[in-house]
């Protein structure tokens, strides 16, 4: 029973924590070449979430960005912007099988007692945040991150979820070409 308990919860921890991150780049392109940023605000005002958790994605971009060597900059060498995307899931969990009771074993028992079972219906949005690099001289995309996992209203310390968020998307940056 421990096992089984055990089991559960790293499976609820892990599914509630992960997030799954892909990104996509420009083969033709030297990123050594970029030292400096600025944000890329007409996308970044098109982005249907709050003020606050705009102002949490541009914080963390700035530390990750800092600590990758890049500066903001009047004059940036890159335009950085980022878009959401937003999808509830629905979790159907069946436990027909729970059935208690006596009598003789497999086959017909009129004597069986039993629970006819349950469904539970749940429901879980999940997030999809895509970092959006740009040249700023040729308004190309020359990079772009995305992480998805699970982020609802009621999380409690938003900034350091939405920090993780950018912080894994951006891991990816620079590109390693090989």
């Amino acid at each position: 029973m421990k096992k089984f308990f055990l089991f559960w919860s790293i499976l609820i921890l892990s599914n509630c924590s992960s997030i799954r991150v892909y990104s996509d780049f420009d083969n033709d392109i030297d990123f050594s070449n970029y030292k400096t940023f600025a944000y890329f605000r007409p996308e970044i005002d098109k982005v249907d979430i709050s003020d606050l958790d705009k102002r949490r994605i541009l914080r963390a971009l700035d530390k990750e960005m800092n600590i990758k060597g890049l500066s903001k900059s009047e004059t940036p060498d890159l335009l950085i912007g980022f878009t959401t995307k937003a999808k509830d899931k629905i979790y159907v969990t069946n436990y027909n099988n729970f059935s208690w009771g006596w009598g003789w074993g497999w086959g017909f028992n009129p004597w069986f007692w039993g629970s006819p079972g349950f469904n539970t219906v749940s429901t879980k949005t999940e997030g999809t945040l895509y970092v959006n690099i740009i040249d700023a001289t040729t308004k190309q995309l020359v990079w772009q991150g995305k992480g998805r996992g699970g982020i609802d209203e009621n999380t409690k310390n938003r900034d350091e979820r939405i920090s993780l968020f950018v912080k894994e998307i951006v891991e990816n940056y620079p590109p390693v070409i090989n």
